[in-house]
């Protein structure tokens, strides 16, 4: 096969990397948000089967079929959203408001609309949008060398050495260090570390007005905007071409089907895509879709062994998580800058779209990637009109 042959240790670390970096960073806010529905611990597990299954298969099928790293993850802004709008929503209404959410995004998906809309979407402001999105977790690491200095320091330090001698690896030895570190320190809590299965639990839909229109909708909205659109400028900017509309329509699907069980919202991933985008899974771009398809191994993992998984990750110091992610995104963010600022006449637009998408602003509950891209078109869009009425004079 040829997945065999395009294997590499880097494209399974980096794959590891993405998976801790999308549960670490998002995996309180789906347990809140499932709690804010009175779910039990087994409907909690339950969530964690659906939303593993859901995006382990999408994250292999997809990137087998198009031999492209293409990532899926839980909406984020999504679980958030729901946690705030929870109010006199009961779990069977919920489970009716994900199902109309999960028919909505197959339809712009496989309808084709998605991806005559994204076609229109310039390069530099994507690019832009990206290095936007990525800027704090470049931050992060200094931040985190402020709190934990001798791990984090000797991290950035052995990554800057590898950089240079072995490249492929720079993360790879960065992580083990870190962990070494971190046990040596005593900051590794391993004691809480338990195994633990989790079970389906299939909860049978209802649906109601209030859920359409106070989650369903929204639910929708915050999905498409703050997630499949960064997610698509993501592949966009990483030098990956590959129909858009499939990839959308497919992710609904799978939440179509697992909905019932708690998987609230599957999407392209944008942040922890661009790690397995990056060249520390392979210095080969065409053979980057192995730390995918691994991405999609450990999501499986974690949908089968639930709140195993979810502890082991807990046991790694914050500072540790923040430093490896931010490392392994490094590149990314310097070659979406690059991207963004390469065309002169459209610099200005891309460096608006950029500066808003990094200021993390909420509008409407649509996240910040959403109104950069929007901003940034409408400042493209003014600056083409000058430049030709500057031509007819």
């Amino acid at each position: 096969m040829t997945i065999t042959k395009d294997f590499s240790i880097s494209a399974v670390i980096a794959g590891f990397v993405t998976v801790l970096v999308g549960f670490t960073g998002a995996g309180v806010i789906v347990f809140q948000a499932a709690q804010s529905l009175g779910a039990t611990p087994a409907e909690i597990g339950s969530w964690l089967w659906a939303l593993g299954w859901g995006m382990g298969l999408t994250s292999i099928g997809l990137s087998l079929r198009y031999r492209v790293p293409i990532v899926t993850a839980w909406s984020t802004p999504g679980a958030a959203m729901l946690i705030t709008t929870t109010a006199d929503v009961t779990m069977p209404e919920a489970i009716g408001a994900f199902l109309i959410s999960a028919a909505l995004i197959t339809l712009v998906g496989f309808t084709g609309w998605f991806e005559r809309l994204i076609q229109h979407l310039p390069l530099s402001l994507a690019a832009a949008m990206l290095a936007g999105v990525l800027l704090q977790f470049g931050l992060n690491v200094f931040l985190a060398m402020q709190a934990q200095f001798v791990m984090v320091f000797a991290m950035f330090g052995l990554y800057l050495l590898m950089r240079r001698t072995q490249p492929r690896y720079a993360i790879i030895a960065a992580l083990v260090l870190g962990v070494l570190i971190a046990g040596s320190q005593g900051l590794l809590q391993l004691e809480a570390v338990q195994l633990q299965w989790a079970t389906p639990v299939f909860t049978s839909p209802r649906f109601s007005l209030s859920a359409l229109m106070g989650m369903a909708l929204p639910l929708f909205i915050v999905t498409m905007a703050s997630q499949n659109v960064p997610g698509v400028a993501v592949i966009r900017a990483s030098g990956y071409t590959v129909p858009s509309s499939p990839l959308i329509g497919w992710t609904g699907v799978a939440t179509l089907l697992l909905a019932p069980f708690g998987a609230f919202a599957i999407n392209l991933a944008a942040i922890t895509a661009a790690i397995s985008m990056g060249r520390e899974a392979h210095e080969d771009p065409s053979k980057r879709y192995v730390a995918a398809v691994a991405v999609g191994v450990f999501y499986i993992a974690i949908g089968l062994f639930g709140a195993t998984v979810g502890s082991i990750f807990a046991a790694l110091p914050q500072e540790l998580v923040l430093a490896i992610a931010g490392l392994a995104l490094l590149g990314t963010i310097g070659n979406g800058l690059v991207t963004a600022l390469a065309a002169e006449k459209e610099r200005e637009p891309a460096l608006i779209t950029f500066l808003v998408t990094a200021s993390g602003i909420t509008i409407l509950g649509i996240g910040s990637a959403f109104w950069g891209l929007v901003i940034g078109v409408l400042a493209l869009v003014v600056l083409r009109m000058n430049q030709r009425e500057a031509v007819k004079t």
